[in-house]
């Protein structure tokens, strides 16, 4: 018998929020196998977008995510190179744009497991999928 899944554990390995067990997505979330969001979890067949339309939420979780992101980049451009100025405005674009790029996959993975597992009531998680 398995111990109950935490949910930190399924928010980071990005499985179902139903069951703690099933895989949300395909492929890796960076290489040459495009991620994809599966339509039903494989270990208890909940369905992973509840309605149609149900990920266009995800959009403000990324966006958050996009918006704190370009800040720390922003803080660490300005440790390093000083104030905004004329002289350091391409360090500044160049870093922001740079790390919005990189960061798109996490993007897109984790606001949907955030969008799934913090701000979706109508799933519940049910530790008997655990034995």
């Amino acid at each position: 018998m398995r111990g109950q899944t935490s949910k930190l554990y399924a928010i980071v390995h990005c499985k179902c929020p139903h069951c703690r067990r099933g895989d949300i997505f395909t492929g890796s979330m960076y290489g040459w196998n495009i991620q994809h969001t599966k339509e039903i979890c494989g270990h208890c067949a909940q369905r992973i977008e509840i309605e149609p339309g149900y990920f266009y939420a995800a959009m403000y979780v990324s966006y958050a995510m996009n918006v704190i992101e370009m800040l720390l980049a922003s803080l660490i451009t300005y440790l390093i190179f000083g104030p905004l100025t004329d002289a350091t405005f391409w360090h500044y674009l160049i870093v922001i744009f740079t790390g919005c790029f990189v960061l798109y996959p996490f993007n897109y993975r984790y606001s949907r497991i955030i969008l799934l597992h913090v701000l979706s009531p109508n799933i519940k998680y049910k530790p008997y999928y655990d034995k």
